[in-house]
C-alpha cells in the first residue's frame, strides 16, 4: 500500500493529475469537515419531483432504452451475480435502476432511489465523482465515507452527446465485495463507449429517415432509393405513376433491383459502379403515344467511412416546360417567318404593282400577244405574295375577362423547377390583383418570354422577384432579376427584329413581348443598371 501510495504522489506531481486514491481522500475529509455522520445512512436534500422525473424520464428515454438493451444483455451473462446498474442524468439525479432485486431493495433502504440526486453533500460517491473530474470511478469497500456502504463496490462511467466533450449522463454498477470483478470498471467503460456509438447511430439513423421522409413526401418528386448494390430499398407513389409502374405497388417494388426499371437502372448502375453524381438528364417516358419529359437526377451517399450507402435518384416532370418552350420556339420562328415574308412580299409587291399597270397601259394601245396568259400569271404572283403578307400579321385573339394573378401563377409554376434547378431563387409578391380583358395565351406567352430573359441574366444563379400590384387603373406586374443589367445603348435598341446580346438569341423575344402587350392596349417600361439588375414591368388595363 506504501509502495502505490509512493507512486500515486509522483505521478501527480510528474502530471499534475490526481490521483483517485487522492480524490476519495479529499472528499472523505470534505464529509467530516461538513459533519457527516460516516455512522448514519446518507442523506439526500435534493430530489425531483413526481412531475420533474416524468419529464427528465421523457428526455432521457431514447438513452434509456438503448442502456436497457445492453444491460439486459450483461446481466442474462452474469446471472446469479447480485449486480444493480444505475443510470444518472448529467447532474447526478438517478432516472433508472435495472438489476439484482436485493441490492435495489438495500440501497432503497437507505434512501437511493429514483429521482435523488448524489453529489459530494451526500457524501462519497462514484457518481458526483465521475462528473466532478468527467472521467470514470470506482469507490471498493471502505473508500465510501458511509459504513453501510463498506460492502459495495461502486463504478460510475460518463457517457457523452454528439460532440463527444459534454457529459450527457452516466452509468454505473453497485455489487456486493465478495462477487465484484476486479474488470468491473473496463467493462463499464466498454459498455458506455458502446452506449454512445449507438445513440449517434440511432440519431444518424433518424436524421436519415426524416430526410427520407421529406424526399418521398414532396408532391412533385418521383423518388427511388437504392442500397450500394442497387436493391429498392424505397420508391414513393409519384416514381411509380411517373415510371409507369402503376400496377405495381411499393411493397412489390422495394427488393427489387433498380437495374430492372427501364430508362432509370442504367444511370444507377453508373453511379454504383463508377460512384460518381449523374445529374440533370433528360429521360423520355411514353405512355399511350404521349410522350413525357422528365429530369433525373442520381446522386450517391456516402457513410462516415467513405463508403457507398445509399444511392437517392429523384424525377422531375419537365413535360409542360418542354411545351412552353416548344411553344416559344414555334412562335419565334412564326415571327421571323412572318417578318422575312413581310419584307419580301413588300419588295416583290412594287415592281409587280408597276408591271401590272405598264401591261393594262401596253393593250390600250396594241393587242399584246399572249396578254390573257400574262395577266392571269401575274395575278397569281399577286396572289402568292399577298398570302405571304397574311403570314407576318398576328393570329386573330380571343378576348376574355381573367384574373391576372391566375395565368401568372400557371406561368410560375412551370418555371419553378427550372429556376430551382439554376440555382434561382423565385420570390412573388401580390399586393393587389384584378381582372383584365386579355387573351390568355398571348399574355402567358409575354410572362413566358420575360421570365426566359430574366432567367437566362443569372447564369450562375441569383433572384428573381414577381410583383403584382394596381396602379392608376392598370394591373401592374414587375419582374425584377438580381443578374448582369444592361447599359444605355442596349436598352435604347430592345424591340428591334434580330437585336439581341445572346449568341443563340434572335432578338424577338422583347418586340413579342410589346406587340402583344400594345395590342391590349397597355405598356411596357423596361429599367436597368449594368452589375444591379433588370425590372420589366408590364401595365395592362383593368377590367
Amino acid at each position: 500500500m506504501k509502495i502505490h501510495t509512493e507512486w500515486g504522489k509522483a505521478l501527480e506531481k510528474t502530471t499534475g493529475v490526481l490521483t483517485d486514491e487522492t480524490i476519495i481522500k479529499a472528499s472523505n475529509q470534505h464529509c467530516m469537515d461538513q459533519g457527516i455522520d460516516p455512522e448514519q445512512p446518507p442523506i439526500f436534500p435534493k430530489c425531483y419531483a413526481a412531475d420533474e422525473l416524468g419529464s427528465q424520464l421523457r428526455v432521457y428515454s431514447e438513452v434509456i432504452e438503448v442502456i436497457d438493451f445492453f444491460v439486459t444483455k450483461f446481466l442474462s451473462s452474469v446471472k446469479g451475480n447480485p449486480i444493480l446498474v444505475t443510470i444518472s442524468d448529467d447532474a447526478g439525479y438517478l432516472l433508472a435502476f435495472k438489476g439484482d432485486p436485493t441490492i435495489i431493495d438495500l440501497v432503497g433502504q437507505v434512501g437511493i432511489k429514483e429521482g435523488v440526486q448524489l453529489n459530494k453533500e451526500v457524501g462519497t460517491n462514484s457518481i458526483a465523482l465521475c462528473l466532478e473530474h468527467q472521467r470514470p470511478f470506482q469507490l471498493k469497500g471502505q473508500d465510501h465515507y458511509h459504513q453501510i456502504l463498506h460492502r459495495l463496490v461502486c463504478c460510475t462511467a460518463p457517457f457523452y452527446k454528439e460532440d463527444g466533450r459534454e457529459i450527457l449522463g452516466t452509468i454505473s454498477f453497485m455489487a456486493d465485495i465478495d462477487v465484484a470483478h476486479p474488470h468491473l470498471l473496463p467493462l463499464l467503460c466498454t459498455m458506455a463507449d458502446s452506449i454512445e456509438r449507438e445513440i449517434l447511430l440511432r440519431r444518424g439513423n433518424a436524421e436519415l429517415q426524416l430526410l427520407n421522409r421529406i424526399l418521398l413526401d414532396t408532391n412533385y418528386l418521383g423518388v427511388i432509393i437504392t442500397d450500394e448494390l442497387g436493391t429498392i430499398v424505397n420508391i414513393n407513389e409519384n416514381c411509380l405513376n411517373m415510371l409507369h409502374l402503376d400496377g405495381e405497388h411499393q411493397e412489390s417494388v422495394i427488393g427489387a433491383s433498380v437495374f430492372e426499371i427501364r430508362n432509370v437502372g442504367s444511370y444507377f448502375q453508373h453511379v454504383i459502379l463508377q460512384q460518381e453524381a449523374c445529374a440533370g438528364l433528360e429521360v423520355i417516358q411514353e405512355s399511350n403515344g404521349l410522350f413525357e419529359h422528365y429530369m433525373l437526377d442520381v446522386l450517391p451517399v456516402y457513410d462516415s467511412n467513405a463508403c457507398l450507402a445509399r444511392v437517392i435518384g429523384s424525377l422531375r416532370n419537365i413535360t409542360e416546360m418542354k411545351k412552353t418552350e416548344e411553344v416559344l420556339r414555334n412562335t419565334e420562328k412564326l415571327v421571323v417567318a412572318g417578318q422575312l415574308a413581310m419584307s419580301i412580299a413588300h419588295e416583290i409587291r412594287n415592281p409587280l404593282t408597276t408591271v401590272k399597270g405598264m401591261l393594262q397601259l401596253a393593250n390600250k394601245d396594241s393587242q399584246l400577244l399572249h396578254y390573257d396568259l400574262i395577266m392571269s400569271e401575274v395575278e397569281r404572283m399577286n396572289l402568292i405574295v399577298s398570302e405571304f403578307l397574311i403570314l407576318g400579321k398576328p393570329q386573330a385573339a380571343l378576348y376574355r375577362v381573367e384574373q391576372c394573378s391566375t395565368i401568372l401563377q400557371e406561368v410560375l409554376s412551370i418555371f419553378a423547377i427550372q429556376v430551382e434547378m439554376n440555382n434561382i431563387s423565385l420570390n412573388t409578391q401580390f399586393h393587389f390583383d384584378a381582372n383584365i380583358l386579355c387573351d390568355r395565351n398571348h399574355i402567358k406567352q409575354v410572362f413566358l418570354n420575360i421570365l426566359r430573359n430574366s432567367m437566362e441574366a443569372l447564369p450562375f444563379g441569383g433572384s428573381i422577384t414577381v410583383a403584382l400590384d394596381v396602379e392608376n387603373g392598370f394591373q401592374k406586374i414587375t419582374f425584377t432579376d438580381n443578374g448582369e443589367g444592361m447599359n444605355r445603348e442596349v436598352l435604347d435598341k430592345l424591340g428591334q427584329p434580330f437585336h439581341t446580346t445572346r449568341g443563340d438569341g434572335n432578338g424577338l423575344g422583347i418586340m413579342i413581348v410589346k406587340k402583344i402587350v400594345s395590342a391590349h392596349r397597355g405598356r411596357v417600361t423596361i429599367a436597368s443598371e449594368v452589375g444591379v439588375g433588370t425590372a420589366v414591368t408590364i401595365y395592362l388595363p383593368i377590367k
